[in-house]
């Protein structure tokens, strides 16, 4: 029997650089125990279960997670069944959000930690299983003296890494004994049920997620390809890598030359950079074909069966408009096919936790769309949001995180709580966000990578529960090969792009005009177009687009006598519209009339007209008004 005074004095020589009969994982583990967490393997670190409160936050945060794990849990629980294992889910915190045990042993797994709520960081609870397996991102087993504390000793515990469909580690699955055999080599059959359920989860979340793309699996066997796949990745309809699961990962990088420890540099990547394959081929890998016949060639010569799953085909758009389409989004636009099909492309992703990026003309309304995103989203929080080309540089990292009472030279006494906090349980919307500082990115994206928020001044980060939406009027992937936008940040937040049509092409012009109008109402009553001052408008290249149309009507409806507007109400620079010298006695009367009930207050006339003062001073000069003595 090992003693406890052995334990430590083994860990010393490892200290002092010595050779042990341990795996060189679990020295390199005990070292950074010394080293970096300066833990002392003389002092017991107990097991530590987080307080209700707390673990109910990270279990929110995992709450999709869990709920696709939770089937293949069972099935593994049931496959040891009788062994009196113990299946936990841990967070990439270390904490343990699903448990799975005998309720007959509940006192003594609790008091192991072996438990919900318990924290197996190797920070916390020094070297063990999850916490090594966080470290590290691969598999491995931590059994009974490979613990670093004494106190988890008798534990035996098996761990392998899920990783979402980004490749970024999501979270741990560990399957673990109070008590277990001496030898090691015993857990070589728990370590190869986990490996087979985590590659199972990982293919389900990705399914889950990629439904409406192309899914390629891959197996070494062509007898288990369809049953069983080893592997996965999804493709979008232009050829990218859009999702994968670690064994994914693993294929592409060993294709590529790449290291599947940085993700950023697989995922956005075409197909054909890794595989003797492009997206039209993918047709030809379906059912349609026998296994044995659907072969692919990875750029490093690997040959791997495949198996690619068409995209769900999706339900005619038109069959959402009046039923699942909620009516915020309806309010986007008419009923043409390209506008409905939007809409319910939206409405799909409003649903969801997905990051979405909005990528639209300036004035097309993707803070409208923004808005409805999150109407439709059914989330119990607000909508804030934040334009980051129109905050100073020096006080968008304040404005968006928060900062501590006296945490810079003007800062208010009691603090305040940032933007990004301010949406809990809600949608941020940071709009051009290509205009955020490279620094404030990185910030941005440790958020959205540990859903916590540290304020400025502040050393204990807070928890957040919030949906990303982002929106930019330049195409961000031009950005980022120039260098002014992270990758990685970039694909955090592309997890879905919508694309608003500029008001030149949307196929329900007539439709935009007519709730403008309805807005600008004089007295209760709608004004038309006449067909003259209709084609007009169709005539523009709207540079403005929904904005710029805003402003035109504004002040058309302002300036037009009766309900009708005509081409005399709108302005000069429409192709084909009057010239100011025909509308001089018309509209400039108008303008002349409003003025003199104003006393010539151009303030007070840009108000009633809903236009800004220089607006009035343009229309003053283009008409030669001039007040009366």
């Amino acid at each position: 029997m090992f003693s406890h005074s052995e334990h430590i004095r083994e860990i010393e020589r490892v200290s002092r650089g010595l050779v042990t009969g341990r795996d060189d994982m679990v020295v390199q583990s005990w070292l950074r125990c010394l080293d970096q967490h300066r833990l002392d393997p003389t002092h017991a670190c107990e097991a530590f279960i987080l307080p209700e409160a707390r673990l109910r936050e990270h279990r929110q945060r995992s709450e999709d997670l869990i709920r696709i794990a939770r089937s293949g849990l069972e099935h593994l629980f049931h496959q040891v069944a009788g062994q009196n294992y113990v299946l936990l889910l841990s967070d990439r915190k270390g904490v343990t959000v699903e448990f799975l045990g005998d309720p007959l042993f509940d006192n003594n797994l609790r008091k192991a930690g072996l438990y919900l709520g318990s924290e197996w960081s190797e920070s916390r609870a020094g070297t063990c299983a999850v916490g090594a397996c966080i470290e590290t991102g691969e598999a491995l087993t931590i059994h009974q003296t490979d613990h670093f504390d004494n106190t988890h000793t008798p534990l035996s515990c098996t761990a392998a890494p899920i990783y979402d469909t980004t490749g970024e580690l999501a979270a741990v699955l560990d399957i673990s004994l109070l008590s277990s055999p001496i030898l090691k080599a015993s857990q070589s059959l728990a370590r190869h049920l986990v490996g087979a359920t985590v590659r199972r989860i990982e293919l389900a979340n990705l399914m889950a997620q990629t439904r409406h793309e192309w899914v390629l699996r891959f197996s070494r066997s062509p007898e288990f390809l369809d049953v069983d796949p080893e592997a996965a990745i999804s493709i979008d309809g232009g050829g990218r890598i859009i999702g994968m699961t670690h064994g994914g990962a693993q294929i592409l990088a060993r294709a590529g030359g790449a290291d599947w420890r940085t993700p950023a540099s697989l995922i956005g990547q075409p197909v054909s950079k890794f595989l003797n394959l492009e997206v039209d081929g993918l047709s030809e890998l379906t059912r349609r074909r026998p296994t044995q016949d659907r072969l692919v060639f990875a750029r490093d010569g690997n040959a791997l069966f495949a198996h690619a799953i068409e995209p769900q085909i999706q339900r005619r758009a038109s069959a959402w408009v009046h039923g699942e389409i909620p009516q915020a989004i309806r309010r986007l636009g008419g009923d043409t096919p390209e506008i409905v099909a939007l809409q319910a492309k939206v409405a799909k992703l409003a649903r969801t936790a997905l990051p979405v990026l909005i990528q639209g003309e300036t004035g097309s309304g993707k803070e409208h769309l923004a808005r409805a995103i999150h109407e439709g989203s059914g989330l119990t929080g607000g909508f804030v949001a934040i334009n980051c080309a129109a905050i100073p540089e020096q006080l968008i990292e304040s404005e968006l995180f928060g900062y501590m009472p006296g945490a810079f030279t003007g800062a208010s006494a009691r603090g305040r709580k940032g933007l990004v906090e301010q949406a809990e349980r809600g949608t941020l919307f940071l709009d051009e966000i290509g205009d955020m500082p490279l620094a404030l990115q990185s910030r941005l994206l440790r958020v959205l990578a540990e859903k916590e928020v540290l304020p400025i001044g502040g050393h204990e980060p807070r928890p957040v529960n919030i949906r990303i939406v982002s929106a930019s009027h330049r195409p961000l992937h031009e950005l980022v090969a120039e260098g002014r936008f992270r990758q990685d940040l970039f694909y955090r937040l592309n997890a879905a792009t919508l694309a608003l049509p500029p008001l030149r092409e949307r196929t329900d012009f007539e439709w935009i005009i007519a709730r403008v109008l309805e807005r600008h109402a004089k007295d209760g009553k709608v004004p038309v177009l006449s067909s003259l001052a209709l084609d007009l408008l169709k005539r523009h290249d709207w540079p403005g687009n929904i904005r710029e149309l805003d402003n035109v009507l504004a002040v058309a409806v302002a300036l037009s006598e009766g309900d009708v507007i005509e081409p005399s109400d709108l302005p000069e620079t429409l192709p084909g519209a009057p010239s100011g010298a025909h509308m001089a006695d018309d509209t400039g009367g108008e303008l002349r009339r409003l003025l003199s009930a104003c006393n010539w207050n151009v303030s007070e006339a840009a108000r009633q007209l809903g236009v800004d003062r220089s607006t009035v001073h343009r229309q003053i000069r283009r008409f030669g008004i001039a007040p009366k003595h």
